[in-house]
Formats: structure tokens, sequence, C-alpha cells
């Protein structure tokens, strides 16, 4: 099992699942949820190596590192991610 972090807030995933659900309960705003829209930006401040690559909408929308990601996107892969919203 994965955790996903916001402030001191955990929710705990399935290693290879998205991180939507868990980010939305912990407060990340959502809109589209199909990474077109970028309310659900988020800085990634600890765990980035657990998220999986970027998907073809995260780089369509502009990001290029792991540190800056679309929320709705992401897949972790295991272990622990920390994430804050971008705005």
């Amino acid at each position: 099992m994965a955790n996903v972090y916001v402030d001191e807030e955990k929710v705990e995933v399935e290693d290879g699942s998205s991180i939507q659900e868990a980010c939305e309960s912990l407060g990340i705003p959502f809109s589209c949820k199909e990474g077109v829209c970028g309310s659900c930006l988020v800085n990634v401040s600890e765990g980035a190596e657990n998220l999986g690559e970027l998907n073809d909408e995260e780089i369509a929308f502009g990001l290029d590192g792991k540190d800056i990601r679309l929320a709705c996107q992401c897949k972790i892969t295991g272990g622990d991610v920390k994430v804050e919203s971008a705005y």
C-alpha cells in the first residue's frame, strides 16, 4: 500500500493506482479530471520518485518534470507522496 499526504493528513491507496480520489478527499481542487483544465495542479514536495512517468496529458499541458504534476493523471507506484495545491 502507498500513502498520499496533504499537509499532515494522509490517505492510503493501492500501489499502481491513481492518486486522484485521495487528493480530492484531502482538499485538492478538481474540475475536469481529464488533464485539460489544470485545477488539480500539485507541487510534489516529497516522493516524486514514487509517481509514474508523466503521461501524454501532462506533457500536452506543458509539464516536463516530476515536481509539478496533474493529480488527476498521476499514478503512485508505491511508498509515500506528499503534495500541495500549486495554487
